[in-house]
């Protein structure tokens, strides 16, 4: 088992990960053209030569970056796939020079675990004005911000 970077090949499988959650409500959906354009945010984690796993970090501004698209097959749950995954992107965040990362989410639990606190999504314009507004629930979104601030 191993994460890596995401590679072109493996966009298909990314899509269909992501969307078979999209399509029950829980995350939203992404197309193929936006995946393969944000190639270079995504994370895979793989065992037995399949994705298990999917997670993107997403700058947003010179300070604030977005964990998106976390998706973990449901058979391969609760066995830490999630949290290796978040982990990798907030070192790659630290590495980058980001100060702030935030995640929109219907399981806070899991991201507060990890050190996220919650926060008021007024907080974050440019998310809101960038993907929110394209959003089927906008504006009666009922995900849950939390941020992760880098201690200096």
């Amino acid at each position: 088992m191993k994460v890596r970077k995401a590679l072109v090949p493996d966009i298909k499988s990314i899509h269909k990960l992501i969307n078979e959650f999209a399509k029950k409500g829980e995350m939203l959906p992404r197309s193929l053209n936006e995946l393969y354009e944000n190639i270079r945010d995504f994370l895979v984690f793989e065992e037995d030569n399949e994705i298990k796993g999917v997670c993107a970090l997403h700058i947003l501004w010179e300070d604030l970056a977005e964990i998106r698209s976390l998706a973990v097959k449901r058979e391969s749950q609760k066995k830490g796939i999630g949290t290796i995954l978040v982990k990798k992107c907030l070192n790659e965040a630290k590495k980058l020079g980001v100060k702030r990362v935030f995640v929109l989410t219907y399981v806070p639990e899991f991201f507060k675990r990890a050190g996220f606190k919650e926060l008021d999504k007024s907080k974050l314009p440019q998310k809101i004005w960038g993907d929110c507004i394209r959003c089927p629930k906008f504006p009666e979104c009922d995900e849950v911000a939390l941020i992760y601030e880098f201690r200096e």
